[in-house]
């Protein structure tokens, strides 16, 4: 054992267990760990955002590129309290990052002292994070780092991936005591369970009864790295495979088997399938109320008239809307790989056994594509959302990284966007946070530094974070942000439309003087921050600016001018209790028989 700081323990451990990156901003409470990191800084990289929401958002991206934790460190008070958003941000999405927040120092406990959360107990920002975070850890002497260090590395990782906590008193950081660096933890050997033979018999059995089977895949599947194994288990039964936005490209979306994301603005032929078949494999994944149109029977799902095996990691997900006819607590790749054995000793279960359910899919695809596909072509100004997807789907190289925001632009990429890799789309699904995907394209650059990055994001969700340019400029990272510029929440005046008559108030920016639509010049703040900046305003413009964008290899928006008023076609429904649910725009519901409706 050797006399070592806190700082400087904690630092070693990041080193040890090969974090490359701490995504933090300075503050009184956290100076005393900044020259630990100073020492150390040819073997760990410090990145200094200019938000700590943003290294949070950061280090959550990083991690869905890699699958590799990296950390964050916040100081005392609000540098903390600003950190809040990220971490349900990673939690509801199954993301991880090791969260290091400073806190008074011991000795000042429960006197009040600058920035002590003290009304219920001592130093209790814990409380505050606690709903937020899959583990909070807080040691309070130095020889208590070691263990809460491995502790928290394993809880990272372990089981459902979750963000952890360690909130450290800032005399800790400074204080020594005799220590030696912990063991290293399970990050590149973690436990992955296996389904019982007798479910992977009973799901076997379950596929030789039906004769409408579908795959729902999801960031499970993504984080398990099992996108070969379920695209071999797709193609060698000839099912049709249904995802959610983090599932995307988990098996590459230009097989004709995929058929993309599911609920009210998920694509035609998904929700088709959803709701016309008779088995699904749920791996990964589970049902929220925007992936199963909120759950109502017979605009996504048929449930239990549909039979469910649902696979999970997390028991806790096994269940919590539609009880499985199987339930099976296992890791998505490991299970994927036993079915697979499985089949071998199955001949019967064949593609031909399902080519009929193929057929009827197949023209449902048809249907869908001879809807949508016109206004892919239509040269209007301000541009079409259909056009800016389909341009970006042909412009954009097939290893792109695409990091949406939260806002309608979303809602499109969700129906139209198809990610030819596994984790090649990064979304705020859970708790669909403005900001992740302004701020996480930086943590995903990162990540893969040799790929282009590219962040769609509308034009409030941008004005939330614009100082990601300075992070850009600063760290030299050569991401690229469209602005859906549309000149609204554009989202949320859509439901005033659909649900209030248009009786819009709050969703759309005007200018103070002369009642016109206002935005900043977009394309001049980033020139300001030393990036650059392009505006689109005709369908014309939009390959070029994005050509130069991507060839720059510099920091760049280009500012894009979107029609409001065309909205996404809703092929399934979302309710908002108690107002009455919408019906789709394209399709209606299918209700298996035995079924009832149960929305309002």
């Amino acid at each position: 054992m050797a006399m070592m700081k806190g700082g400087e323990l904690i630092v070693e451990y990041l080193i040890q267990e090969k974090i490359p990156y701490v995504f933090g901003i300075c503050g009184h409470g956290n100076v005393g760990i900044l020259d630990a990191l100073h020492g150390a800084r040819d073997r760990i990289t410090l990145v200094s955002p200019r938000h700590e929401q943003c290294a949070g958002h950061m280090a959550d991206a990083y991690y869905r590129v890699r699958h590799r934790p990296a950390a964050t460190l916040t100081s005392t008070g609000p540098g903390s309290a600003n950190l809040v958003m990220s971490l349900i941000t990673a939690l509801s999405d199954s993301s991880t990052f090791l969260a290091i927040t400073a806190n008074v120092p011991t000795s000042q406990h429960n006197r009040a002292p600058f920035q002590e959360l003290y009304a219920h107990n001592q130093a209790d920002f814990s409380s505050v994070i606690r709903p937020v975070v899959k583990r909070s850890f807080q040691p309070s002497r130095v020889d208590m780092l070691p263990l809460a260090l491995r502790q928290a590395m394993d809880a990272m990782v372990m089981g459902r991936p979750g963000p952890v906590n360690l909130d450290i008193p800032y005399n800790v950081f400074q204080e020594e005591a005799d220590v030696e660096l912990p063991p290293s933890s399970r990050l590149d050997d973690r436990v992955r369970p296996s389904a019982r033979e007798s479910d992977v018999g009973a799901v076997l059995d379950l596929l030789a009864a039906a004769h409408r089977p579908a795959l729902f895949i999801g960031h499970g599947a993504t984080l398990a790295e099992a996108g070969p194994e379920l695209t071999e288990l797709a193609r060698r039964l000839g099912i049709p495979v249904i995802t959610s936005p983090n599932g995307m490209g988990c098996v590459p979306a230009d097989d004709p088997l995929v058929l993309g994301f599911i609920g009210r603005n998920g694509a035609y032929p998904a929700n088709q399938a959803g709701r016309h078949a008779d088995l699904v494999l749920t791996i990964g994944t589970r049902f929220d109320d925007r992936s199963s149109s909120t759950w109502i029977p017979g605009y996504s799902w048929n449930f239990p008239q549909t039979r469910l095996v649902h696979v999970d990691i997390d028991p806790a997900e096994l269940g919590r809307n539609y009880p499985p006819t199987v339930g099976i607590v296992a890791d998505a790749k490991v299970f994927t790989r036993q079915l697979l054995t499985g089949l071998d000793a199955r001949p019967e279960l064949t593609s031909a056994r399902y080519g009929d359910w193929r057929r009827e899919v197949a023209g449902w695809q048809a249907e869908w594509e001879s809807f949508i596909r016109p206004h892919f072509q239509d040269s209007t100004s301000p541009l079409r959302p259909e056009f800016v997807v389909g341009a970006l789907q042909e412009m954009l190289p097939d290893d792109v990284i695409l990091s949406l925001d939260s806002g309608v632009h979303h809602n499109w990429f969700m129906q139209f966007w198809r990610a030819r890799r596994p984790g090649s789309m990064l979304n705020s699904w859970g708790y669909s946070s403005m900001g992740f995907g302004v701020c996480g394209i930086l943590g995903a650059q990162l990540a893969a530094p040799d790929r282009p990055c590219v962040a769609v994001v509308g034009d409030g969700g941008f004005t939330m974070a614009p100082y990601v340019l300075c992070t850009a400029v600063e760290y030299n990272l050569p991401v690229v942000w469209v602005v859906w510029n549309n000149f609204a929440w554009g989202a949320i005046r859509d439901l005033q439309y659909g649900l209030f008559d248009g009786r819009e108030i709050g969703t759309a920016f005007y200018h103070g003087r002369t009642g016109e639509s206002y935005n900043p010049d977009f394309a001049a703040w980033a020139r300001a921050c030393g990036a650059q900046g392009y505006t689109v305003t005709r369908p014309q413009e939009l390959r070029a600016a994005i050509e130069q964008a991507l060839a720059a290899r510099q920091p760049c928006v280009v500012d894009v001018h979107v029609d409001a008023n065309v909205r996404p076609p809703s092929t399934g429904t979302w309710q908002l209790p108690p107002l009455r649910y919408p019906e789709p725009a394209y399709g209606k519901p299918y209700l298996a028989p035995g079924g009832s409706g149960t929305g309002t």
